[in-house]
């Protein structure tokens, strides 16, 4: 028989699946199996089972399921009473959970001996057990019992893997994977600087250094405390350069290969898996406890291994960045291709048109600018744009994030950033702004660049990050309308998807499979999410890592006003967080305006109705509505036959202006 607790609670006779009744029975199934032949008294199964207080049939029912258990338990399996308890004896059969940890333990063991080739297919193997959460289906006492030891662990084999498949060059590989397991784990500083060091390796080292700022706040706000010894060793490291190569590159040969048990032999068909990336002393890798953590190969497979170090070896490209100097543009040296787009989103939907539009004006030469409301997925349209663009820009992508957690950040440290990318002497950099503009625009004389400004505030931030004449292009997203003023631009302004693309965001992120009978749930959580990408990407998420919600469940949370913002809050995605961010950067007087219209007023109103409200004349009321049009917290539009405009604050700007008036709540 093969027992498996890697996911659900389920058991298995000649490849058939053993009926098991439900939660309670799997509970005792699963505790009798994590006691490995030791007995489990009465009493700790009762509290497993029921917690607390369990109902005074407790001990009969208890002996029901047992007896169910032995009943359908195959040849060699004995569940029998000793003393204050059960004790279950397996046998021949396996164990999921037994095989990861014997699997985990010879890797592991690989790895410290420096077998980085045998540890990346143990390690790959171990994670391929994993078909989900382990302990799907059992009673909440035992999941939190036993569950985050068991995820703690192979959290570990997760991090030993990237190590492993860091050590062999695949950094390329594991960026997509290990973006996911930082964004689940986000104060988990191993996996983090293992995903700093993969994408140093790819080349993207403004992305790296990105991805450490990002920890560091997130430590801070979260935690209180700044990031380890390890990972600030590493930051350091990738700024200067100097980041070690990868311990034992791989060299690819054709070679039969079989599976990889812990005693470390092959035999007929095996698994094995691309790593998820890591680094010096800081590890880790594979998805997030499911299939797809490892790819299986067959006899005959190509294969790579590890390079001898005794065979002699064409010279290698540099791991990382290559070393900063004189661009070679003009001359016989290979020129430098900076590439520091960060990943494009995967499971990016819908926009189709405003895709279009945007790729069409670059291809016309034009610059492009790209506002919205927070959340209405800026950044996302246009770093899927760009990526759908790159071969159209054959002299390479820059790419800087102009906000940062206090403001608007200095055009100054960005041309920085640029120059270096650019290949400028990192220690010759010109001291002013000026100066830096015009080596800047000097050194992108000739090349055919995308330049893309991300969250900018403003057109003075923006302007001394433009290229100038020749065949570079720009494209800025950010959320206020003063970005139009940009010469030559073509503006793209970004509402909420339609009601369609808004399903399938939230199924591409969620998983079709949660979607379930619940299709009518998922359209009310859109709503709910007034089909913001963000707010819908939050949703799905949360959905997606709680097995034991359904939709019907996450509608019902999201439908109660007064959580609706809490709810849309997870890792450093926050609904909440970016109207702030925009409220912040307004006046008092402007302020208290939203406050006032948006928490009290009507949801649709005019310039004499919000005039009334605010009790002001109709010339203060317009002026105070179109800064906040111009902020993207109120939307305009001219109805025919009115002579004033209309207005109309969205569900969840309402609901966060009530937050900060203390407003009871009503019918939005």
């Amino acid at each position: 028989m093969d027992f498996h607790i890697l996911g659900s609670v389920s058991a298995e006779s000649g490849g058939r699946a053993v009926a098991l009744d439900g939660g309670k029975q799997r509970t005792v199934l699963a505790a009798l199996l994590l006691a490995r032949g030791k007995v489990m008294t009465d009493e700790r199964l009762t509290t497993l089972v029921w917690g607390w207080n369990p109902p005074a049939t407790s001990t009969n029912q208890l002996y029901t399921y047992v007896s169910r258990l032995r009943t359908r338990m195959g040849s060699g399996i004995a569940l029998e009473r000793s003393g204050p308890g059960y004790r279950l004896d397996i046998g021949d059969a396996t164990v999921d959970w037994d095989s990861f940890r014997g699997l985990a333990e010879a890797g592991g063991a690989d790895l410290r001996a420096g077998r980085y080739a045998d540890a990346e297919r143990r390690l790959a193997a171990a994670l391929a057990l994993w078909k989900g959460p382990a302990l799907t289906g059992v009673t909440e006492q035992l999941a939190e019992a036993e569950g985050p030891r068991m995820e703690e662990a192979r959290l570990s084999v997760v991090e030993h893997h990237t190590e492993a498949a860091l050590a062999l060059g695949r950094h390329g590989e594991t960026v997509p994977g290990l973006t996911r397991q930082v964004a689940l784990h986000p104060v988990r500083e191993r996996l983090r600087g293992q995903l700093m060091t993969a994408l140093y390796r790819c080349g993207r080292q403004a992305e790296a250094l990105a991805l450490y700022e990002e920890g560091r706040r997130t430590l801070a706000e979260d935690l209180g405390i700044d990031p380890g010894p390890e990972l600030r060793a590493l930051h350091e490291e990738i700024l200067r350069g100097t980041l070690a190569a990868p311990a034992a590159p791989e060299r690819v040969r054709s070679a039969p290969a079989g599976p990889v048990s812990a005693a470390g032999h092959e035999s007929g068909p095996g698994a094995s898996g691309a790593g998820q990336a890591g680094g010096p002393g800081v590890s880790g890798a594979g998805q997030a406890g499911g299939p797809g953590t490892s790819g299986a190969e067959t006899p005959g497979t190509v294969r790579a291994e590890p390079a001898e170090p005794a065979e002699p070896a064409e010279p290698a490209e540099p791991a990382g960045p290559a070393p900063l100097g004189p661009p070679a543009v003009h001359g016989g040296g290979r020129a430098l291709v900076p590439a520091l787009l960060p990943a494009a989103p995967r499971d990016f939907t819908g926009r189709d048109a405003e895709v279009e539009s945007l790729l069409g004006a670059l291809r016309a030469g034009r610059d492009v600018v790209v506002t919205g409301a927070p959340g209405t997925g800026k950044s996302a349209l246009a770093l899927h744009a760009a990526e759908r663009c790159r071969e159209a820009f054959p002299h390479g992508q820059l790419y800087a994030d102009l906000r940062t957690e206090s403001g608007a950040r200095d055009p100054g440290e960005v041309l920085g950033w640029f120059l270096r990318a650019l290949g400028a002497d990192p220690d010759r950099l010109p001291a002013t702004v000026d100066e830096r503009v015009q080596l800047y625009r000097t050194l992108l004389t000739g090349r055919h660049m995308l330049v893309v400004l991300d969250n900018a505030t403003d057109d003075a931030q923006v302007r001394p990050l433009l290229p100038g004449c020749g065949e570079s292009r720009t494209l800025v997203t950010g959320v206020r309308a003063p970005l139009a003023s940009l010469e030559g631009t073509r503006l793209l302004r970004l509402g909420p998807l339609d009601p369609g693309d808004a399903v399938r965001l939230f199924a591409a992120v969620a998983g079709t499979s949660r979607i379930g009978q619940d299709a009518e749930a998922v359209v009310r959580i859109a709503e709910f999410c007034d089909r913001l990408p963000l707010a819908l990407r939050i949703a799905a998420a949360r959905l997606a890592a709680r097995p034991q919600w359904t939709a019907g469940r996450l509608a019902a949370r999201l439908e109660r006003q007064e959580r609706r913002l809490g709810e849309l809050r997870l890792g450093s995605l926050d609904v909440r967080a970016g109207l702030s961010r925009v409220l912040d950067e307004l006046s008092p007087r402007v302020v208290g305006a939203f406050v006032t219209l948006a928490a009290a007023g009507p949801p649709q109103l005019t310039v004499p109705d919000a005039a009334a409200v605010l009790g002001t004349g109709t010339d203060d009321a317009e002026d105070l509505l179109e800064q906040l049009a111009d902020a993207r917290l109120v939307d305009g539009w001219n109805a025919d036959g009115d002579p004033w405009p209309r207005y109309r604050f969205a569900p969840l700007v309402r609901l966060f202006a009530r937050e900060r008036s203390a407003a009871p709540l009503v019918a939005v």
